[in-house]
């Protein structure tokens, strides 16, 4: 079933963090070959992989974003607006951009370092902020990094008060433990589950944020800590959601994994399009039921599997789901 599709003049999602460039390790084309590290760089980081996938589901979609002017900036820009994201808030920045060198295993999974420091994305002022996300909005979806890394992260929390005032509020923590200790995420979760509506983490963000809790119990936590809806993406055992404390799970479809780069953040675009769609974002998901929660799981849940399919955060567009 498709999901529901957004009318032509309904407030945009918007969606603010990095945007990172991930420079994907090749071997040598032979043994023959000196021994030099080939690249292959991809526009990448998890909010502006979501604000691409959200912008090829036809969802009207703005990126608040720092963006750099260097020549990883250039193919950010490019590759945002040539996916239909909206630019017209985003800060040009004057510091380089973060960039990321994944090293991929064998089964799709990838190892990353990053390199981070000083870099663009992380400078937010609340000025900056709040001319940024002016304007209607039907969803802020935000976390990754700039949520957390200091100086711009506590603007950034401090802004969800604001907007959770006229639009709904989603936070995916994606938690980066070679930049940020995860204990940082943990102190830092009942103050972001107290302001958002809706709370996406994936298995291994579960492990960092609540060791040994399966997804049940830590959803009634999260519930308890202000969340309303509280989705844990499973990889290949699917996704589990729980809305005001009512269960419901979707399976993982069957997919040839390439690698899960961006799938996370894929599967997030592809729920809060479904949302959208229905027409269930803008407050305090007061009118959301159990059945377009899962209609929305399940088309999310298409989505990850195409990124899956193809190499590095490559979402589809709305003809291909």
């Amino acid at each position: 079933m498709p999901a529901p599709v957004p009318a032509a003049d309904a407030a945009p999602v918007a969606v603010l963090g990095e945007c990172v460039a991930d420079a994907f390790v090749r071997p040598p084309a032979t043994e023959a070959q000196t021994p030099a590290i080939g690249l292959d760089v991809l526009p990448g980081g998890g909010p502006a992989n979501t604000a691409v996938a959200l912008a090829r589901l036809a969802t009207p979609t703005r990126f608040l974003g720092r963006i750099s002017g260097d020549v990883f900036g250039r193919l950010f820009r490019d590759h945002l607006s040539g996916s239909g994201v909206d630019l017209s808030r985003t800060v040009a920045a004057r510091e380089p951009s973060t960039l990321a060198v994944a090293d991929v295993d064998e089964d799709g999974r990838a190892d990353y370092s990053f390199h981070a420091e000083n870099t663009a994305d992380f400078q937010w002022t609340p000025r900056e902020l709040a001319a940024a996300s002016d304007g209607p909005l039907s969803c802020l979806h935000t976390g990754s990094l700039a949520l957390v890394r200091p100086p711009g992260g506590k603007a950034v929390e401090d802004l969800l008060s604001d907007v959770r005032e006229r639009a709904t509020v989603s936070v995916d923590p994606n938690v980066r433990p070679l930049l940020v200790d995860p204990a940082a995420y943990r102190s830092a979760l009942p103050r972001w589950c107290a302001a958002a509506d809706i709370l996406r983490l994936s298995d291994d963000d579960l492990a960092h944020l609540a060791p040994g809790a399966t997804p049940e119990q830590a959803a009634e936590t999260f519930h308890a800590q202000g969340a309303r809806l509280v989705v844990v993406t499973l990889g290949a055992d699917g996704v589990f959601a729980s809305l005001d404390g009512e269960r419901l799970r979707a399976p993982a479809p069957p997919v040839t994994v390439v690698d899960s780069v961006g799938a996370g953040d894929s599967f997030m675009a592809g729920f809060l399009h479904s949302l959208h769609g229905a027409g269930a974002l803008g407050g305090r998901l007061d009118g959301l039921t159990p059945e377009q929660v899962a209609a929305a799981l399940d088309f999310g849940a298409r989505v990850a599997a195409a990124v899956c399919a193809v190499r590095g955060a490559n979402p589809p567009w709305a003809g291909e789901v």
